[in-house]
């Protein structure tokens, strides 16, 4: 019994298309926009679901300890790398 590589990284790719929107696409209902990246920040938008797992509870207190309330992106900035935001928002698609 083995993993399938071809399949998670199709998984992936597909998340991180509906995930990412661009800056002027309003943000629907039921979702918010965060900032991630360490050098370029790209611009995701994700369930408020989310908001209540563990992990993504982490990830916020990052943000709290690196940037306070001043965020320089103007929105909520997460100090994490892309693919790292990437694999937990997968894992909690998946959930």
């Amino acid at each position: 019994m083995g993993f399938r590589l071809p399949r998670i990284v199709s998984a992936k790719q597909s998340l991180k298309r509906t995930l990412s929107f661009s800056e002027t696409t309003p943000v629907p209902k039921g979702h918010f926009s965060v900032y991630v990246g360490e050098a370029e920040k790209k611009r995701f938008v994700v369930p408020i679901l989310f908001l209540k797992d563990p992990s993504f509870q982490n990830l916020l207190s990052q943000a709290e300890e690196e940037y306070g309330f001043n965020h320089p992106m103007g929105g909520l900035t997460i100090p994490c790398s892309e693919e790292a935001f990437i694999d937990l928002t997968c894992s909690l698609q998946c959930s």
